[in-house]
């Protein structure tokens, strides 16, 4: 498998980007309770708070970050979403297990966390335990384009949620880009990923809002396919994926930016002289 980002070396020279992965898709193995959309991009779980795990279509390739958007929550059930990733081929279960914890964990090369802001992280053996108590914030979370995980570089701007478009969607963004709220709100974009090691093996970590929370676990066998797993469970009850662009910016996302900086809040879009595919483009995406 091609990694889908080059490695963050300002000093490197220029070289043309390598391919970009395809977009993901949910598997069309999945719990008895969730209903996949045609496209393949959306799952949702219709009844009960369990049989809600779902997995990648495809095996992840290294530095790809399989990414979720919560949006509906389901009032009355205790837990959220659960993610991470697995070396079982979703094609060979003779079921789908009723939960990814600890049901499908326990069927081994499964590594599945729910999520929290404060997750397991797994120090390396050369730093300090405490460093890995808490994830290091970057100083510029607003700013920076890029989230770099290790030797991989991600453009930032579609990993962090945000709010439906209305008088106070500047507002309410700015929450999602310093991610202060509930990793689980409605909303939230949450991604995994993982990143290969010099040995052989590979580092797995959660990305909530724009904001790595560190490796959660190590050891992964990183030759073995890896596939995304998402256990849409108990308050969460729908998701659906985001594409991202791994490569140079498309003339598109850049024009969106630009509209979007010039602009107090969404709802001034409409307003411009521009067609309402761009601008829908602009309001929603």
């Amino acid at each position: 498998m091609a990694a889908v980002s080059d490695p963050v070396d300002l000093r490197a020279p220029w070289r043309p980007a390598r391919p970009e992965p395809p977009p993901t898709r949910f598997h069309q193995v999945h719990g008895a309770n969730i209903r996949v959309d045609p496209s393949g991009t959306r799952a949702t779980r219709v009844e009960s708070f369990a049989h809600g795990v779902c997995f990648s279509r495809e095996p992840l390739a290294p530095g790809q970050v399989f990414l979720v958007e919560i949006e509906e929550k389901e009032l009355g059930w205790c837990g959220h979403l659960r993610l991470g990733l697995t070396a079982l081929d979703p094609a060979t279960l003779a079921a789908v297990p009723e939960f990814s914890l600890p049901d499908l964990v326990s069927l081994g090369h499964t590594w599945v966390f729910a999520i929290t802001r404060h997750h397991n992280r797994v120090p390396r053996e050369d730093r300090p335990e405490a460093e890995a108590l808490a994830p290091s914030r970057p100083p510029a979370l607003l700013v920076e384009p890029y989230l770099c995980i290790e030797q991989f570089r991600i453009p930032r701007d579609r990993l962090v949620g945000r709010s439906r478009p209305g008088l106070y969607s500047h507002l309410l963004d700015q929450l999602y880009e310093l991610n202060v709220l509930p990793p689980t709100a409605r909303r939230s974009r949450l991604g995994v990923l993982f990143c290969p090691r010099p040995d052989g093996t590979a580092d797995m970590h959660i990305v909530i809002n724009g904001e790595d929370m560190g490796p959660s676990a190590r050891g992964l066998p990183a030759a073995q396919p890896l596939y995304a797993v998402v256990d849409v469970f108990a308050s969460t009850k729908s998701v659906r994926l985001v594409q991202l662009e791994y490569g140079l910016p498309s003339l598109q996302t850049l024009c969106r930016l630009v509209i979007q900086r010039s602009v107090v809040h969404r709802l001034a879009i409409d307003g411009l002289h521009l067609p309402k595919g761009l601008k829908d483009f602009c309001k929603y995406e």
